[in-house]
């Protein structure tokens, strides 16, 4: 049974992500300042700024037991670093930029060191400059892919390129697997009635900052076991979103409409996804099991 580290997974993503991993077959481990409510799991209490407690994590027993297993802890299979703030306002710009940048800075770094070879890092599509620009600035160009060269001005963006960067850097130094997963807006199965989504296929063009996309929480999950079992890639980065655009028209003819400037580098698929997840079905394999329009009650 592979062993799985998971950060930060007792936050709102992390919950659904581990249940997915363990109907998977995986084992996981959960590292949190936060108890889970999953009694399937150990929750390890770990400051992931503190580089000392997170060597100490990663090479620990995996689970409570009494006695503990003889000889040495194995090495996990994999890490999926989740945990950060996950957006500004939360705390002070400075306390933002240092947890976020300092935990995905040790996480990497003693995974590496540790030898494991497998590590999935959360980053976000606020990359791309949009979500927290100042003023309302366009896209470079659709759809919106892993190429386009990325320019955030807002902190919580900035500290998740630099986790991009560091990704990339011991990627290459480790010879590791480091896919960065730039997540959308994450939604949960009980949040498609809900006033927030509503907004997106009633009101899309308020959604620019989200990309008309969205990330549902359990392919999410599904995202991150389809991560864990593709070997070899190196570095890599992937837009970790769902299929389809957030309302019932026509991709292209809609972002004419709502962004008439913005270049198309390539011809989009009908309803396919601004924020386009075509790298990570091409690469990983996955296939989205949880469209939107399946859970959306339309009156």
């Amino acid at each position: 049974m592979p062993r799985i580290i998971v950060t930060g997974g007792s936050g709102k993503a992390g919950q659904v992500v581990i249940n997915e991993l363990l109907q998977a077959g995986h084992s996981v481990l959960n590292l949190d300042l936060l108890p889970s409510s999953n009694p399937a799991i150990t929750t390890l209490k770990t400051d992931l700024t503190d580089a000392g407690q997170v060597f100490s994590a990663l090479s620990g027993q995996f689970a409570f037991s009494e006695p503990f297993p003889p000889g040495l802890p194995p090495k996990p299979d994999a890490i999926i670093h989740l945990a950060g703030y996950s957006r500004n306002m939360i705390a002070p710009d400075t306390e933002t930029f240092r947890v976020n940048t300092t935990s995905t800075y040790n996480v990497i770094e003693a995974a590496c060191k540790l030898g494991i070879r497998k590590i999935i890092i959360a980053s976000s599509v606020t990359v791309y400059g949009v979500t927290y620009a100042n003023g309302n600035i366009d896209y470079p160009s659709f759809p919106i892919d892993e190429e386009i060269d990325v320019n955030p001005t807002d902190t919580y963006a900035i500290a998740k390129l630099c986790g991009e960067r560091v990704a990339r850097g011991f990627a290459s130094r480790f010879n590791a697997d480091i896919y960065v997963f730039r997540i959308g807006r994450v939604v949960d199965p009980d949040e498609y009635d809900s006033e927030m989504f509503r907004s997106y296929v009633n009101e899309p063009a308020k959604w620019k900052v989200h990309g008309w996309s969205y990330t549902d929480s359990r392919d999410l999950g599904r995202m991150c076991d389809s991560a864990i079992k593709k070997d070899g890639l190196g570095f890599q980065v992937f837009n970790a979103t769902n299929d389809t655009i957030t309302n019932f028209g026509n991709t292209m003819a809609f972002l004419k409409e709502v962004c008439p400037r913005v270049p198309f580098t390539r011809e989009m698929g009908e309803v396919e996804a601004p924020l386009t997840n075509r790298k990570m079905k091409d690469l990983l394999g996955f296939v989205e099991e949880h469209p939107w329009k399946r859970y959306y009650k339309t009156s």
